[in-house]
C-alpha cells in the first residue's frame, strides 16, 4: 500500500505531471469563472504550471538540480578501501526477454550504467558483488554482469521495491555472513540517500556514486527545453525530496523514542 502510494504520488506531484495538474487546473478555473478573483487565479496557475515545466526541461535547470543533488564525491580508487563487498543497486526495471540477447535479460542504460562502473570497481579491489533490487532488476542485473563484463554476481537479492527495502534485505543477506563494510554503486543522485538507509541498516558504507555531474560551459542550447533535460530534472527533484522525506520520518521516529 505504501509502495503504490508513494508511487501515485510520484506520478501526480512531479514533473510533467505536477506542473501539468497546475496548469489544467488554471484552465479549468478560466473556463469555468465568469470573472474576478478565481479567473485572475485560474490565469496565474496556468502561466506558473507551463513556465514552471519549461524551465524544468532546460538543460541549465536540469543541471544545476542535479549538481545540488549530489552530494557523494566520486570513489578514489588510488586510495586503500575499506570494505568487504561491493552492492550494485538495481534503479530502473530490467528487460526481460530482449531479442537482441536471444531472449536473456538484458540492463537499461542507466542500470547499465551502475553495472559498468560495479563491475570496474569489483575487479579494482578485487571484491565479491552483491546486486540488490526488484526480481526483474536482479536477473537483468545478474546476467549482464557475467554477459557483459565478466563479472559473476555472488548474492543476488531481488525483493527490493525502493532503496529502504534495497537495505534492509541487503541486510538480512550480508550481515549474518560477517559483511558489514561495503562499497556501494549507485548514480550519483541517488547515492546520498542510498549511503543513510544502508548506515541505518547496520553498515559501514563506501560511497561509490556513478554518472557524477561535470560542470561544462553552456550554450545556447542549455536554455532550450528537452526530454532528456526534463528526465534529469525529475530525477534530481525526486532524489531530494525523497531526503526531504527520510530526514522528516527519522525526526519523527526519534522523538516518538524520546516522549
Amino acid at each position: 500500500m505504501f509502495i503504490a502510494l508513494k508511487t501515485l504520488l510520484h506520478t501526480l506531484l512531479l514533473p510533467p505531471g505536477g506542473p501539468l495538474l497546475l496548469a489544467g487546473a488554471g484552465a479549468w478555473l478560466i473556463a469555468r469563472a465568469r470573472g474576478g478573483r478565481l479567473r485572475r487565479a485560474g490565469w496565474v496557475f496556468l502561466a506558473a504550471g507551463l513556465l514552471t515545466l519549461w524551465l524544468l526541461a532546460t538543460p541549465v535547470v536540469a543541471e544545476a538540480l542535479k549538481a545540488t543533488a549530489e552530494r557523494c564525491p566520486a570513489l578514489d580508487l588510488d586510495r586503500p578501501v575499506s570494505a568487504q563487498a561491493v552492492v550494485i543497486l538495481g534503479g530502473a526495471a530490467g528487460r526481460l526477454g530482449a531479442p537482441e540477447y536471444r531472449g536473456e535479460p538484458a540492463a537499461s542504460w542507466e542500470l547499465l550504467e551502475r553495472l559498468n562502473y560495479g563491475a570496474f570497481v569489483a575487479r579494482r579491489i578485487g571484491l565479491p558483488v552483491a546486486v540488490s533490487g526488484s526480481h526483474d532488476e536482479a536477473l537483468a542485473m545478474n546476467a549482464s554482469l557475467a554477459r557483459d563484463f565478466g563479472v559473476a554476481a555472488r548474492w543476488i537479492e531481488d525483493r527490493s521495491r525502493d532503496t529502504f527495502e534495497n537495505a534492509q534485505f541487503c541486510a538480512a543477506l550480508l550481515r549474518p555472513l560477517g559483511i558489514r563494510n561495503i562499497v556501494l554503486v549507485t548514480s550519483a543522485d541517488h547515492e546520498w540517500r542510498a549511503v543513510h538507509e544502508f548506515s541505518g541498516a547496520g553498515f559501514t558504507v563506501v560511497p561509490a556514486p556513478v554518472g557524477l555531474y561535470v560542470p561544462h560551459e553552456m550554450r545556447v542550447t542549455g536554455y532550450v527545453p528537452s526530454a532528456l533535460a526534463l528526465a534529469v530534472s525529475t530525477a534530481a527533484l525526486y532524489e531530494l525530496i525523497g531526503d526531504l522525506a527520510r530526514r522528516a520520518f527519522e525526526a519523527l521516529h526519534l522523538r516518538q523514542h524520546t516522549l
